[in-house]
């Protein structure tokens, strides 16, 4: 029987926590923290389900929140083009594709940062293209959330209706990249021992990100969120440097 990594599995519940109080979703985290102890092929097949749990216990906690408006026109272009990534998935080398996470997290936090008044309209056209560009990453580097949450932001939601529907959004991402990535052959049955921990530290950091979140200007976390998203982001292509 394979070893557990109960050094991931912390790593696992601090990733869970910070997406939920940083509004980008833990696979933002996840994603190149696991990439250390999986290959990518396995990290894409545990995110997905790992996010299923991740994303019901959002929809638990945060359930009177809800943009219907929102979860049609960013959610669906989201799983159309979740579907596409995922298969494309299986066609690209992983080492490529883990080059792109590692240029993805840098670039794109170091956009926010630096663009600080970055403004996207919030239109049907602009929630559409987003949710597409979303979808499309989700399925083809496993994390797509720091995208959707740029989108949404331009909507000025409330807390609790960022949340709930981002998770409900993702939850039909991840529904629909698990039943991909299963067919693309990268849930492993080795892999699996670490199923039970994930949907358990799924319920629990998303309860505990909720009850921080109360404390915690959303503008100033933002900013250390965007930070360790640039931080994981390079140490990810350092260690694909020194390979």
């Amino acid at each position: 029987m394979k070893s557990i990594s109960y050094l991931f599995l912390v790593l696992a519940l601090i990733a869970e926590i910070l997406g939920t109080i940083g509004g980008f979703g833990s696979s933002v985290f996840f994603v190149p923290i696991a990439n250390f102890y999986f290959d990518f092929e396995s990290v894409l097949g545990l995110t997905a389900i790992y996010h299923l749990s991740s994303n019901l216990s959002k929809i638990l906690l945060f359930r009177k929140g809800l943009d219907i408006k929102l979860l049609f026109n960013i959610g669906i272009p989201s799983v159309i083009l979740v579907v596409v990534g995922g298969l494309l998935a299986k066609v690209f080398q992983s080492y490529y594709l883990e080059i792109g996470l590692g240029v993805f997290l840098v670039g794109l936090s170091l956009l926010f940062l630096l663009k600080k008044d970055l403004v996207i309209k919030p239109n049907r056209k602009n929630a559409i293209v987003g949710g597409s560009l979303s979808g499309f990453s989700a399925g083809l580097l496993g994390t797509g959330g720091a995208i959707r949450g740029l989108t949404m932001a331009a909507f000025n939601l409330e807390k609790n209706v960022f949340i709930a529907t981002s998770a409900f959004i993702d939850l039909l991402i991840d529904a629909s990249r698990t039943v991909v990535y299963f067919f693309n052959g990268f849930i492993h049955r080795h892999d699996l021992i670490y199923v039970p921990f994930l949907l358990v530290i799924g319920f629990v950091g998303t309860s505990i990100g909720k009850k921080i979140l109360k404390y915690i200007p959303q503008d100033k976390f933002k900013k250390i969120s965007l930070s360790l998203i640039l931080l994981i982001g390079l140490i990810t292509l350092t260690n694909l440097l020194l390979k």
